[in-house]
């Protein structure tokens, strides 16, 4: 195994910096405690670039606080979200550039999350294949309880180390791991998890699940796994659960994470495996109820008939979602509920063009238009 003493280095140079900018501008994001947006940042980048720059240099530069947000979640309950300022997430991002393909050697094939060139498809894929070719049928689903918040920040810095001897890309880590957040307008110290809201965030994830990773995989035991989603897929039930039993053990003891053991559960395939949104079966894969119902929720939201809106302005807002929900299910058994849901879409899109057209002689002018012959039945528009 390869090990790195000199990185610290590849951070110091302005083209690097840029480089990042550019990642971070894509990724687009408010502002931090700092209160200073991308746009404010670009518009003297030159100069801004440069003082970062001078600041690693001198080994004066310092991360910010991380604002604090809470974003609603289905379950009704919160999930606390970090916002770094501009600069953070620029520095950030120079460090992820400069691990990634580090550690993008090492990591697990069946570790799908946050990685370059790999999608939630090929997690579902892969569980589809052991599933159905492999004939692994038990499954052991399991959930961990704030993952990303429990991370132990010795053993986040012991496995960067095992790969990464450079002391002061360890010191720029440690950095981030304990600025802090702002929740309230008062400072609160970070004790455990990685750098909240942070670029790195999810490969430090990575980096430190890969220890799980790999002892399942020296266990012979199949897995797939999405950030902090996980599959064990066995043969027998026995083997689930002695698969369970093992993989409770390292997260818990070696890794101080915490399983939840109320939504961990063994299951088979023939009475479906809830995963990344779908439901994967013996034979099939649908689309998660939940999941429809809670588009169906924001599909409602975007078409009231007292919008007031116009149908074109409708469809140009909808169509986004469309394609995005359309284009990752895909890969579910799902054409019949695709088929079911344009349908009950285009009532809702009718209703709102008659609610608008407010006449009945509006309506009547249409049909004409399209070949249909009166006399037409009176119809109340407004109801």
């Amino acid at each position: 195994m390869r090990v790195y003493y000199s990185l610290y280095g590849r951070l110091l140079n302005k083209e690097s910096l840029y480089n990042g900018f550019k990642k971070v501008w894509r990724a687009k994001g408010t502002a931090g405690i700092d209160e200073q947006s991308l746009e404010q940042f670009a518009s003297n980048l030159s100069n801004e670039l440069d003082k970062l720059l001078i600041e690693l240099k001198t080994k004066q530069y310092r991360p910010s606080a991380v604002k604090r947000v809470e974003i609603p979640k289905d379950d009704g309950g919160v999930r606390k979200l970090g916002i770094p300022t501009v600069r953070d997430r620029i520095v950030q991002q120079c460090l992820n550039d400069i691990l990634s393909p580090i550690f993008e050697e090492q990591f697990h094939p069946s570790s799908y999350g946050y990685r370059p060139h790999r999608s939630g498809h090929d997690a579902i894929n892969k569980a589809m294949m052991f599933i159905r070719q492999y004939d692994l049928k038990h499954v052991v689903d399991m959930d961990l309880s704030k993952c990303f918040d429990l991370l132990d920040q010795e053993l986040i810095l012991t496995s960067i180390s095992r790969r990464v001897k450079d002391g002061s890309i360890l010191k720029l880590i440690k950095q981030f791991l304990e600025s802090g957040v702002i929740v309230g307008g008062n400072w609160q110290a970070t004790v455990t998890g990685g750098p909240q809201g942070g670029v790195i965030s999810p490969l430090i994830a990575n980096i430190y699940l890969d220890a799980f990773d790999q002892e399942m995989k020296r266990r012979n035991h199949r897995m797939v796994r999405y950030a902090d989603d996980i599959l064990i897929l066995c043969r027998s039930r026995k083997g689930a659960e002695n698969a369970l039993k093992q993989a409770t053990k390292l997260l818990e003891k070696d890794l101080k994470l915490t399983v939840n053991r109320s939504k961990t559960h063994i299951t088979h395939s023939d009475d479906g495996v809830k995963f990344l949104g779908v439901e994967i079966g013996s034979n099939y894969t649908t689309i998660q109820a939940k999941k429809l119902k809670s588009f169906k929720v924001q599909l409602k939201a975007l078409t009231k008939r007292n919008g007031g809106k116009p149908l074109q302005r409708v469809i140009k807002e909808l169509n986004p979602k469309l394609r995005g929900f359309s284009q990752y299910f895909r890969i579910a058994n799902a054409s019949n509920e695709f088929k079911k849901l344009a349908a009950w879409l285009r009532r809702r899109l009718r209703s709102i063009q008659l609610r608008l057209w407010k006449k009945p002689g509006r309506l009547h002018q249409r049909l004409k238009q399209l070949g249909y012959k009166p006399p037409f039945k009176f119809i109340q528009m407004m109801k």
